[in-house]
């Protein structure tokens, strides 16, 4: 039964056939959609009528200090003009998302509290850093509005996720019995394997001390973890400040143990057994 409460159909049209080039994604029963394009697309989406059209936008890029995700959030009247403006004066970004009413029934005061409840679930969130200067103001509208542009961003939420941007997705921790352990000399991490790759929670701690076997893959990651604010040294030792996403299990065995290490023997269900016997055998 969970199942069919949760299950979607999302329809994504590509344009010009290129999984890489426009997307259009959309419920096939909601009013929202989105177009994604590449920054080197700016002219040819321009051609695209819905892009001028009121709503919120997303320009995504990465931090070339931390590594680590960057989104700004904004909104206009005409997407595509403002966002042309973001183009002579945005270095960061590389990809654009706009999201606009297939019914055409945005209004300014609807995109200002848009834009500001993606603005604070993104902060809350953590999973992208946020490029705003400025940060947006709530408009007034009224209870039976609010309700309905909630839900309309939950509509926001899983077709971004579903075009690879997960900026409002939470990092769901596991029941206490699934959770997966990684201890060294003065190390002792938890986490969790997930369709995104393995997640070290907040609280966890790596050895400061960097072994002779350390790859240089590993240390250039500690130290961008570090730049990030996402390690922090306390004492003998180094923090996770927030949860953290790593792409492989053994990266993330890599930065707790500050040496190479095989992630699949070092993570451990508290009964012991791996995560290689939990997951490949």
């Amino acid at each position: 039964m969970d199942r069919i409460n949760t299950a979607k159909t999302i329809q994504i049209f590509l344009p010009d056939g290129s999984p890489r080039s426009i997307r259009i994604a959309e419920f096939t029963s909601r009013v929202m959609k989105i177009i994604s394009f590449p920054r080197n697309k700016m002219d040819v989406v321009g051609n695209r009528p819905e892009v001028n059209d009121v709503g919120v936008y997303f320009l995504f890029g990465e931090s070339e200090v931390s590594g680590r995700p960057l989104v700004y959030v904004g909104e206009a009247e005409d997407c595509y003009h403002r966002i042309k403006q973001h183009n002579k004066a945005k270095d960061f970004w590389n990809t654009c998302a706009i999201v606009t009413s297939k019914t055409n029934s945005l209004t300014k005061s609807h995109i200002k509290f848009l834009e500001w409840f993606c603005y604070t679930q993104a902060k809350e969130i953590g999973r992208y850093e946020l490029e705003n200067s400025t940060i947006p103001t709530k408009s007034y509208i009224t209870e039976s509005m609010e309700a309905d542009l909630l839900d309309d961003f939950e509509s926001i939420k899983i077709l971004l996720a579903t075009l690879g941007f997960p900026v409002f997705e939470d990092i769901t921790r596991v029941k206490q019995k699934e959770l997966l352990f990684c201890k060294g000399k003065d190390a002792l991490a938890t986490g969790e394997y997930t369709d995104e790759g393995f997640v070290v929670f907040k609280g966890s701690t790596a050895n400061f001390n960097e072994s002779s076997s350390a790859s240089g893959a590993s240390k250039s990651l500690r130290k961008r973890l570090l730049d990030a604010g996402v390690l922090v040294q306390k004492g003998n030792v180094y923090v996770f400040d927030q949860d953290h996403i790593f792409s492989s299990p053994s990266s993330a065995a890599d930065v707790v143990l500050a040496r190479s290490s095989n992630g699949w023997i070092e993570w451990k269900r508290d009964d012991g057994k791996t995560l290689h016997q939990l997951i490949r055998e």
